[in-house]
């Protein structure tokens, strides 16, 4: 059956051809439902195109007045709710030159002098890109904070570390809250070089060539606050790697902040019972009435198969195309975008659980002390006081741990003849190391866990984040 064809040309580019495109052809070919977010980029950079084009006596100046009040009348509209889209013009750079030429007349037309929508989208991209970038990084400095403020507060707060998810040795919940806020910082500095990398500004290279008019790329970059124009006019039109690395810091960003999530799922178990969020961050149960389910944090480990998934999106698209611009390359925004919004949300999520969620300092405690925790101080022991070798003192330790597993006690519960039967050097003072809390007070290395440790990482972060 022959498909529908649509009456519209497009007055923009249809010199070329004598029909109308079929409407499948219009729908799939159409970017304007999803490109339309970066309105406010494309009509910036139009602005600081044609002021350029007056500069260099390419456009004479009553074109240039008229050109920018239009652009700013339609940039009004837009911001007002009052712009009419249509999949005919297919993209933003259509729809905006097309209302312009409807307000000034053929005057618009003159716009686009020296330029191509390929250059032309590679620019907006990269200042929306850009934009959302230092939005991601205020983001973390924040959650950054909150984790800080809550390490703080639970400096000294004893709890099991885990590792296999066995109880390995006792830690303090403050340490533990900030090996999350380094994560952070190594997220934001991924973002941050992300950002300076993707700085340059592709205006100007138009299709692929360049152009033949005497254009001043120095001046459009310097306007649109990026660092130079791109040295490459192929480089300019065809390179997406910028938005390839901003998903790649999301991803990993995601990551970590999946993990931390994964751990706030576990902490508030009714099983485990070491915190607990309230109403604000917890959702019930349609059929059992006790339920507190800790969902915001599923969801965030969730939506990192999301944001990994738009990484792997945009590598496909990519991984085949030749020099310079191809029509795949469409594709490239919606992963960004979805990305960047879902990021956006699990970042602010977060700093809503860390600061929600209450610890029970008591039931962490209990549960350091459990697993035998305190097996390797015992063995230092040995070594600092008893002259033994590691290897000596971790084989003693092990069969005091047998001995207090038999007994069905933990190793504090132990007295000192039941030790000495193991190893008769074993003197009174080795009790004094066998509490949860003395283990973690005893690491006091740099950045180690005991709480004096703990505070003077809270100061130096205090200081950066301030």
């Amino acid at each position: 059956m022959p498909q529908k064809k649509s009456d519209k040309v497009n007055q923009l580019w249809g010199g070329r051809f004598a029909g109308s495109a079929d409407e499948l052809m219009q729908t799939i070919n159409a970017s304007i439902w999803f490109d339309r977010k970066m309105a406010d980029q494309d009509i910036e950079g139009s602005l600081a195109h044609v002021e350029m084009l007056g500069a260099c006596g390419i456009l004479a100046p009553d074109g240039v007045v008229k050109i920018t009040a239009g652009l700013r009348q339609v940039r009004s509209e837009i911001e007002a709710g009052d712009f009419e889209y249509d999949a005919v013009r297919e993209d933003i750079h259509m729809h905006v030159e097309a209302r312009l030429a409807e307000i000034i007349g053929s005057v618009a037309g003159k716009l686009h002098t020296a330029r191509s929508r390929n250059d032309q989208v590679a620019t907006d991209f990269r200042l929306w890109l850009r934009t959302a970038l230092d939005h991601r990084i205020d983001q973390i400095r924040e959650l950054q904070a909150v984790l800080v403020a809550r390490a703080e507060e639970y400096h000294d707060a004893i709890m099991p570390g885990l590792t296999h998810l066995q109880t390995a040795q006792p830690i303090t919940l403050g340490h533990h809250f900030l090996a999350y806020v380094e994560m952070l910082d190594r997220d934001a500095g991924r973002f941050i070089d992300a950002r300076n990398r993707l700085n340059e500004c592709p205006l100007g290279a138009a299709a692929l060539a360049g152009t033949a008019f005497a254009i001043d790329r120095h001046q459009t970059a310097k306007a649109l606050g990026f660092e130079q124009p791109m040295a490459n006019s192929l480089d300019a039109v065809s390179s997406r790697d910028f938005a390839l690395e901003a998903l790649s810091a999301s991803t990993i960003c995601a990551v970590n902040l999946s993990r931390l999530a994964d751990e706030m799922v576990y902490w508030t178990a009714t099983a485990v019972g070491f915190g607990a969020f309230s109403d604000k961050f917890s959702t019930g149960s349609s059929i059992m009435p006790q339920k507190r389910n800790p969902d915001a944090a599923e969801l965030i480990r969730a939506k990192t198969g999301r944001i990994a998934g738009a990484l792997q999106n945009l590598i496909i698209v990519l991984k085949g195309l030749p020099l310079a611009y191809s029509k795949d390359m469409q594709e490239d925004k919606e992963p960004v975008f979805d990305a960047m919004r879902s990021l956006d949300l699990c970042l602010a999520v977060m700093s809503g659980l860390v600061g929600d969620i209450q610890m029970n300092r008591q039931k962490m405690a209990e549960a350091a002390g459990g697993g035998f925790a305190t097996a390797t101080d015992l063995a230092d022991w040995l070594v600092r006081e008893g002259g033994k070798t590691f290897r000596e003192a971790h084989h003693i330790s092990g069969q005091i741990v047998r001995l207090a597993e038999q007994k069905s006690v933990r190793l504090e519960e132990l007295d000192l003849e039941q030790m000495r039967s193991i190893e008769p050097s074993i003197k009174p003072e080795i009790l004094e190391v066998l509490s949860a809390e003395s283990s973690a007070n005893s690491r006091t290395s740099f950045g180690g866990t005991a709480p004096d440790q703990v505070l003077l990482q809270i100061k130096k972060w205090k200081e950066r984040l301030s």
